[in-house]
């Protein structure tokens, strides 16, 4: 499985996406709402993407809840994380069992239609970051730890495997990395017992299987973004945290990355201090650029397979379980409490 993940550019595949996909580095999709029209459509598009691909290919999209999520017609309406913990009555037990439903329902949902991965949960606390907001589930780590966990346990036991965002921690830096470079002048100690920590704590519970960094500078620890810095990736992730999960570059395209240098640069940076699939959306000249970069003989990373999703039932199936009646019941509940 290679290390590049891309995206296509519309409903259906193009002659260039399809000439894409057939190269050997390319590990996975990405999709986007422009990707989506109906259930009918996506399950052809799905189908399409797995055909023209040379080798399997993990696909993946942003589907967390909130103000975050690509398909919306005929998917449910994943409320966002930032909402549970209040709209529960600030129940910390009753916000918990919304999560795990809610990260079941999402998963499950995904998973019928052929999708490996939705990357969630964001795991960054919500402080001053206006890109992070209600995405979070709190401001503070204790009951984000116990919200983010009943979440992943969730996507688990429908059949998917969790990715963290962002590492170590997004949440409390006010510019928007899609647009800027944000810096968090924070200390490492700092860093470590608030934002760390909720990473640390779900990889010690076996609950993480892929990790996002931010592209956020941290000059008290490394001068380069987290997501190029050997410093973040394998002294505190690999190392210190024992974490033995994907690590995944957040999208090359974005501000945060451009101080870099170009694309091709981005690229051998992130697989340079860690990442084991980096991201390039949005951009299919950026794609082809990085293709072309690399070398296409790059041995197969094990790590990757093992994100890919378990067997599930495709959308009538799970339609008719009992589980999914229940799920929507609960969704029910929770929108008319």
């Amino acid at each position: 499985m290679g290390p590049i993940m891309l995206d296509v550019t519309g409903c259906e595949l193009t002659p260039d996406d399809k000439e894409l996909l057939d190269h050997p580095l390319v590990g996975g999709v990405i999709l986007f709402s422009r990707n989506y029209y109906d259930q009918k459509q996506l399950a052809q598009l799905i189908a399409q993407i797995r055909l023209a691909a040379r080798n399997q290919v993990l696909i993946g999209v942003d589907h967390e809840g909130g103000r975050v999520q690509r398909f919306r017609d005929g998917f449910s309406a994943i409320p966002a994380m930032g909402a549970i913990y209040q709209q529960g009555a600030e129940d910390l037990t009753k916000a918990q069992h919304y999560c795990k439903t809610f990260g079941w329902l999402m998963a499950a949902e995904c998973l019928a239609f052929d999708i490996d991965l939705s990357f969630a949960p964001v795991l960054d606390l919500n402080g001053v970051s206006d890109v992070i907001g209600d995405r979070s589930f709190h401001s503070q780590p204790e009951p984000l730890i116990q919200m983010a966990s009943a979440f992943i346990k969730g996507m688990h036991s429908a059949g998917m495997k969790a990715t963290g965002k962002h590492f170590p921690g997004h949440g409390n830096v006010k510019e928007d990395s899609h647009i800027a470079m944000p810096v968090d002048k924070r200390s490492l100690e700092q860093i470590t017992q608030l934002d760390m920590q909720i990473f640390t704590r779900l990889n010690e519970m076996g609950l993480l299987d892929g990790v996002m960094p931010a592209h956020v500078v941290y000059p008290e620890v490394d001068d380069m973004p987290a997501g190029f810095s050997k410093v973040w990736l394998q002294t505190y992730l690999r190392k210190k945290m024992q974490f033995e999960g994907v690590i995944f570059s957040d999208d090359l395209s974005m501000q945060g990355a451009a101080f870099i240098g170009n694309f091709a640069a981005r690229a051998s940076a992130a697989l340079n201090a860690g990442c084991d699939m980096v991201l390039v959306c949005n951009n299919p000249d950026a794609a082809v650029q990085v293709i072309d970069s690399l070398p296409s003989n790059l041995p197969d990373n094990p790590r990757l397979a093992k994100l890919v999703k378990a067997p599930s039932a495709d959308f009538r199936a799970l339609a008719k379980t009992d589980d999914y009646t229940s799920a929507l019941r609960t969704l029910e509940a929770y929108y008319n409490q």
